[in-house]
């Protein structure tokens, strides 16, 4: 991506897409765990303090004050680092949230390596894949800010419980445009091909487009399919690339273990049997370093992305 590029974090996305919501729909509640500078919900609590609830550092508790105001009417809004929110508070979002299907929707900011410096205690790359186990739990990861913002909305108008996965790291914005149209449990294609077909969601994105202009100097031609909600999944988009191209990878700054990789093998292994090559965290904690380092050291940034594609394609 040059450098011109308008890069925003998507959960700067959130903070604004919370105050968008707050200022249209009155049953918005906001709640935070003793992080709203860092969560940007603070954009939240200056607009409407009286529907903002700091709960303290107690994740758990905040879930199940979430629960309870679902149950009257609220459309409440928790918000932690994902290391947290789907992590420390995992009992209390699957019993208190799931089990009885309340219309809480979960904020995770803070996810994957590129929470950076903080190192592994708090680079969670396992919360898509705690997530999509809960039944009846909506996962999404965006791309860029457009798409966090337009994923906020619509998990407002959703009916059951959402989990939205945000980013610390200031990301390119590549969904601006007339067209762009979002909805819960659909993909995008963002570049046609015909050669290979590349799945990324969240910030790998952007890092799939990069590689695929790499290999289109090597006489490559990409599919890129952008996967904001992983569940549920668009498997009738993954499915018709991947008969088209006959290779698929996947790409995510998560575990490669129960995150978009291992939702794009159950889809195709059952309909439309594909070799898939998985790129994220390969069974690995992260450590502290700057976002950007990190993401070169794990393959994740543009280049790395190329440079592994490069490799499964000459095996």
């Amino acid at each position: 991506m040059a450098d011109a590029v308008k890069k925003i974090a998507t959960r700067e996305s959130y903070g604004r897409a919370l105050v968008e919501l707050g200022a249209e729909h009155q049953d918005v509640v906001v709640l935070d765990a003793d992080l709203a500078a860092a969560t940007k919900t603070g954009m939240f609590k200056k607009a409407y303090p009286d529907r903002h609830i700091d709960c303290g550092i107690a994740e758990s508790n905040m879930i199940g004050i979430a629960a309870g105001l679902a149950t009257t009417g609220f459309v409440p809004f928790a918000s932690s680092f994902a290391m947290f929110a789907a992590g420390r508070a995992f009992e209390q979002v699957r019993n208190t949230v799931g089990y009885p299907h309340l219309n809480v929707k979960i904020g995770a900011t803070h996810a994957g390596i590129t929470v950076g410096e903080d190192g592994a205690s708090h680079q969670c790359n396992e919360d898509i894949a705690l997530m999509r186990t809960i039944p009846g739990m909506v996962v999404m990861c965006p791309s860029d800010d457009v798409e966090a913002v337009a994923c906020v909305k619509a998990a407002y108008e959703h009916q059951g419980p959402v989990y939205m996965r945000f980013g610390r790291f200031a990301v390119p914005v590549i969904n601006d445009r007339p067209d762009y149209h979002f909805e819960i449990g659909k993909g995008d294609v963002v570049k046609e091909g015909k050669d290979l077909t590349i799945v990324a969601t969240g910030l790998c994105v952007a890092s799939a487009l990069e590689a695929a202009e790499m290999l289109k100097a090597d006489g490559v031609d990409a599919e890129v399919i952008n996967i904001c909600t992983i569940k549920p999944l668009d498997e009738d988009l993954i499915i018709a690339s991947a008969k088209k191209t006959g290779k698929v990878v996947t790409v995510e700054e998560h575990s490669v273990i129960g995150g978009l990789g291992s939702a794009v093998c159950d889809a195709l292994c059952e309909k439309a049997p594909t070799p898939v090559c998985k790129l994220g965290m390969q069974d690995k904690f992260g450590e502290s370093g700057s976002a950007q380092a990190l993401m070169e050291k794990y393959k994740l940034d543009g280049k790395g992305v190329y440079e592994s594609i490069k490799e499964y394609l000459g095996k």
